[in-house]
């Protein structure tokens, strides 16, 4: 094999439209759940049963959509990026049923999740050597990858929530924490050596609140900062212009280094 030679990962090219197409994913993963949870099933009234219920929709659609994007030979934008939108509904309704239905409040149920993610990713280090997403390429690691993407997609719904309301700062104030944060990771990543595969999982969990508290700002009342809007039409835009983004923008699998490179990122 030559010394520069590289196979392709299974997952996009980290860009700039990466990460918009992105928390487009996570703020539709909110409306969406909470379309199905809220406004279908009832479950602010129906005793919270329609999280459970959610969750159990969403965790098949997921499971299924893994299933397909690991067994798939090569890179499928569209594969992909459904089952991106799966696992942050689900975040979505699950991160709901734990910290309402189960009573264990935001700040438990964030550092639950927090705990879970972390593990998530240790355990892919011990195993790989590394938690670069330039590696996810065989089954096992994509096995990792997207167990951490789910953890940090529920674990963003819940942090979201806590920032937004125990915080006190309400859904535009939590937006503007979270971009905050995010900026602070674009600097360390444009003027320091920082691990890049860390800045990226750093960014992956941001963004997913990020896209809670843009969701429900979108969908939550006047009163309570949000702009009313209904959730099946806030979801329905979300998604035509997350298509159409998909579209147009270049969708680039990531290229799978060298071991000597996997260990170095």
């Amino acid at each position: 094999m030559k010394r520069d030679s590289k196979t392709y990962s299974k997952v996009p090219e980290v860009t700039l439209g990466f990460w918009i197409i992105k928390i487009l994913a996570t703020t539709l993963g909110e409306t969406g759940g909470d379309t199905v949870t809220m406004t279908w099933l009832k479950a602010d009234v129906v005793v919270n049963a329609g999280y459970l219920i959610g969750s159990a929709i969403f965790l098949s659609v997921l499971i299924l959509l893994v299933i397909t994007q690991i067994a798939a030979k090569k890179f499928h934008p569209f594969v992909y990026w459904a089952t991106i939108v799966a696992s942050t509904t689900f975040g979505t309704t699950m991160a709901d049923f734990a910290t309402r239905s189960l009573g264990i409040g935001y700040t438990g149920g964030s550092l639950f999740l927090f705990a879970c993610l972390m593990l998530v990713l240790a355990l892919w280090y011990w195993s790989e050597g590394t938690i670069s997403v330039n590696t996810v390429s065989t089954p096992r690691v994509e096995s990792f990858y997207w167990a951490a993407i789910t953890f940090s997609q529920t674990l963003g719904t819940a942090l979201g929530d806590w920032i937004a309301d125990t915080g006190g700062l309400g859904y535009e104030g939590g937006a503007l924490v979270f971009i905050a944060g995010l900026a602070v990771i674009a600097a360390l990543y444009y003027w320091t050596d920082a691990s890049r595969a860390g800045l990226f999982w750093a960014a992956f969990i941001l963004t997913r609140p990020l896209g809670a508290t843009l969701g429900d700002l979108l969908d939550k009342p006047f009163d309570h900062g949000g702009f009313a809007m209904s959730r099946p039409a806030a979801s329905a835009v979300i998604a035509a212009i997350m298509i159409g983004l998909i579209v147009a923008l270049p969708q680039r699998p990531g290229t799978h280094p060298q071991r000597s490179e996997q260990i170095a990122g």
